[in-house]
């Protein structure tokens, strides 16, 4: 083929100028081809001999269309080593053509795929439906013109169309979730292209899935409607019906457990998801866990009951949808298989995807933490033995005696039980051992400095190591004796998938014997189930940081990641977010910051109240200081208060000191322990005079507009306490490192968790009250201006707390 129905005319000169300073050598170029399909723009990567050149098919400018080399003889036919390195590219979607050296002639070996026409997004299109009469704006009951939600939507349409990360820290009442999802699903439908929508909650997912997006479909007229999108949560959260099945054949049921499984047999037969959520019940602790669908026990196309299977079903459902609505957990699953080998083109969790938007993002290096962690427990292992073998009363039970053939082999048998046993036996005295290196402030840290307490740990988990070992050997003698027809396969499978669970605490104990060396993880022990007599402890590593891991499997391979939430930045600046997360690991690719304030009048609907004369947390008198200012606000406001603490020993002891008083006045008092979070958060939404006593899961999430919430109370600023294993790990790794801890993490770590708090007062517009923070150092240390900065305009009470609870009563009850 000549040379010219493939090449511009500019471009086949640069080629022969370049062939020609090679001394006519083999040279190898990157082509990339304009509208009409030519090679427009080349660029040369390596220059070689008279028989070869260096396949250097790669680009930081971006993927080529097409790769060029020359063959010198004038034979243009590809030799094996073209075949094999065209066939490679050919997979990415680059072609590849071999030239003479007067590049009259050429050979094209695999012919470039045509990279598609993105259609861009129109701002002022997609604008006119969040202003006055828009679609948008028509089809909600309440609805008024955002400025900072039109300014966000723009900054977002601009990710998509220029293929950025994008920043957004929208404040409560944005809107954020419509100022994404317009432009998401419009440039889905418009690039038949699949977008990922990732939430730190089921709560949010849901709020999406069943209210947002079909508002934005129908939006979007007729074809809107037929954009598909699917909710995705995590595995455990649908049914299994093979372990269902299996669950209701196994002896040992009591008669309320079997009355359970049969009313989930019920509800399976007519629910067209399996999630849990979809129950009409909550089934006992310890049932869903036998019957959820895991992806280790899974047994894929082997499984009888595949045909009917709830998660395949979904997985079929997500191949062809182009709106996925997941969780952090599934997204950093998928993302990394996908780091780890699976490659960005298949199906690995969820199907492939290079766009995606992360709603409440500033939780995603926790989110990154702990789907990255490693952990084991007395009660974990006594469970993945308690499937293979147990004796209840005389009879034995497990998975062990489904193997075919013990008769075969019971010596065999009778050395795995054995095994077991002593696996138990370990796994007690490690528990013992722990709990009483945790003492009385229940986490301990393994590290060189106070490597003592712990010497006991290193040789009983070397023998559970070991005792793991020998067990799995045992196991794999027992099975290397069954034939192919032999033997039931679930069984077998589930038997290999708790041998592979077994090995991963293995893992963990070889962690904790090579803490030394393993100078990127934090190895650390928790009492877990409080102080009573059931407590147990966990074991655990860590990374110490995941922002090298976020941006090689997040941001580098994302065309287009959005990621919002009300909190990403510390006085006016993303610096402390992206550090965390890899953005500033990212040379090339700075990314596309907005902050978006809340429409929501703070100016005259709150007041920020702080105490002058309240002590600082280090000084004496200020437990006692907080107990009574907890009761005095709480009473002033009448209820209707969320009081946060940072340490549950503080909030039993305010707790103590304010319910019998506020008792008295018709006040109940709720308290985070007393009952599952859930539950609380139902009863104090629904007992408008109610006061919550909670800490750390209720400084963010907590949605309680109108009369229910009108007093938010933080106790002391939310720094991390010091013996936090994982904090002082990475407060170490900073300070190694150069940098300065408490400016580097303490202090940006406890102001956006401050900034949280807060946002728990004011949900709606028309919302009004009081947020008073109880610790001095917001406005006695310099530090504290960072929190103050961080916050919208507010009026303020800076006074002493007789004046500031006057304050406070005369905001509460005054005309808006």
């Amino acid at each position: 083929m000549k040379a010219n129905k493939r090449f511009s005319g500019s471009c086949l000169e640069t080629l022969r100028k370049e062939i020609a300073g090679a001394g006519g050598n083999e040279v190898l170029a990157l082509g990339y081809l304009d509208d009409r399909g030519l090679v427009a723009r080349i660029r040369v990567t390596a220059r070689g001999t008279d028989r070869e050149v260096l396949a250097l098919i790669t680009d930081d400018e971006g993927s080529p269309d097409v790769f060029i080399h020359n063959h010198p003889s004038g034979f243009l036919t590809p030799s094996d080593n073209d075949l094999a390195i065209s066939g490679r590219a050919a997979e990415g979607g680059i072609g590849a053509f071999i030239v003479d050296n007067q590049v009259e002639e050429v050979y094209v070996v695999a012919e470039p795929i045509r990279r598609r026409k993105l259609k861009t997004l129109d701002p002022d299109q997609l604008c006119a439906s969040l202003e006055e009469g828009g679609a948008i704006a028509k089809r909600l009951k309440v609805f008024e013109v955002r400025e900072s939600q039109l300014q966000m939507m723009r900054l977002v349409i601009r990710g998509f169309n220029d293929g950025e990360v994008v920043l957004c820290e929208a404040g409560t009442g944005v809107g954020k979730s419509f100022a994404y999802l317009l432009p998401a699903l419009r440039f889905a439908l418009d690039n038949d292209e699949r977008i990922v929508i990732s939430t730190a909650t089921i709560t949010l997912q849901q709020q999406l899935f069943d209210k947002d997006i079909p508002l934005v479909q129908a939006a979007l007229g007729p074809a809107g409607k037929k954009l598909k999108a699917v909710l995705m949560k995590g595995r455990g959260n649908y049914l299994c019906r093979r372990r269902l099945d299996e669950a209701l054949k196994e002896q040992e049921l009591d008669e309320t457990e079997t009355e359970e499984l049969i009313r989930i047999a019920s509800w399976a037969e007519a629910s067209a998801s399996g999630s849990r959520s979809d129950l009409s019940f909550s089934p006992r602790e310890g049932i869903w866990p036998r019957i959820s669908s895991e992806a280790d026990l899974c047994m894929g196309m082997r499984c009888p009951w595949r045909e009917r299977c709830f998660v395949l079903s979904l997985r079929r459902e997500a191949s062809d949808a182009r709106i996925l609505v997941v969780n952090h957990h599934l997204l950093f699953a998928d993302l990394a298989a996908r780091r780890e080998g699976a490659g960005y083109d298949n199906t690995v969790v969820l199907p492939p995807y290079t766009r995606i938007i992360l709603d409440e993002a500033h939780s995603i290096e926790g989110a990154a933490t702990s789907f990255f962690s490693g952990e084991f427990s007395r009660l974990s292992i006594l469970r993945q033995l308690g499937r293979l073998y147990r004796r209840r009363q005389a009879r034995r039970l497990g998975l062990l005696l489904k193997i075919p053939g013990l008769g075969r082999q019971e010596d065999k048998l009778d050395q795995a039980v054995e095994a077991i046993d002593r696996i138990r036996e370990i796994a007690g005295d490690l528990d013992q051992a722990a709990l009483g290196i945790c003492g009385d402030e229940g986490v301990f840290r393994l590290s060189p400095a106070k490597e003592g307490p712990a010497q006991a740990l290193f040789p009983l988990l070397m023998a559970l190591r070991k005792g793991i070992n020998r067990l799995g050997n045992l196991i794999r003698d027992l099975l290397e004796e069954i034939s192919d027809d032999e033997g039931e396969e679930s069984a077998l499978w589930e038997i290999g998938a708790i041998l592979r669970r077994l090995e991963s605490i293995g893992a963990v104990c070889d962690a904790f014997a090579e803490y030394r060396e393993r100078t990127e993880e934090v190895t650390w022990l928790e009492r877990r189930g409080g102080l009573s007599r059931d407590s147990w402890a966990a074991f655990t590593v860590t990374p110490i940081e995941v922002a090298t891991g976020l941006k090689e499997s997040l941001f580098d391979p994302g065309k287009t990641v959005i990621c919002c939430s009300a909190t990403l930045t510390i006085a006016g600046r993303f610096d402390y977010w992206q550090t965390r997360c890899g953005l500033k690991l990212l040379e090339d690719r700075p990314p596309l910051c907005g902050i978006f304030p809340s429409p929501f009048p703070y100016s005259s609907s709150v007041l920020l109240a702080v105490p002058r004369d309240a002590p600082l947390p280090d000084e004496g008198g200020y437990q006692d200081f907080v107990n009574q200012a907890v009761a005095s606000l709480a009473l002033a406001g009448g209820g209707s208060a969320l009081a946060l603490f940072t340490s549950y020993q503080s909030l039993k002891s305010a707790y103590a000191a304010a319910a019998p008083l506020l008792s008295k006045e018709g006040i109940r008092c709720l308290k985070q322990g007393d009952d599952d979070r859930s539950r609380l958060l139902g009863q104090f939404l629904k007992d408008t005079s109610s006061v919550l006593f909670a800490t750390d899961s209720f400084w963010e999430g907590v949605d309680a507009p109108g009369d229910t919430l009108r007093l938010v109370i933080l106790a002391r600023l939310p720094f991390r306490t010091p013996n936090d294993p994982v904090f002082e790990a990475r407060r170490e790794y900073l300070e190694r490192g150069g940098g300065n801890a408490f400016m580097d993490l303490s202090l940006p770590e406890a102001v956006m968790k401050f900034k949280q708090g807060f946002g728990r007062l004011m949900r709606r517009s028309s919302d009004r009250g009081v947020v008073a923070v109880l610790d001095g150092r917001t406005i006695k240390k310099r530090y504290g201006e960072f929190f103050l900065r961080s916050l919208p305009e507010t009026r303020t009470s800076f006074a002493e707390f007789e004046n500031l609870l006057r304050d406070a009563e005369r905001f509460l009850y005054s005309p808006n």
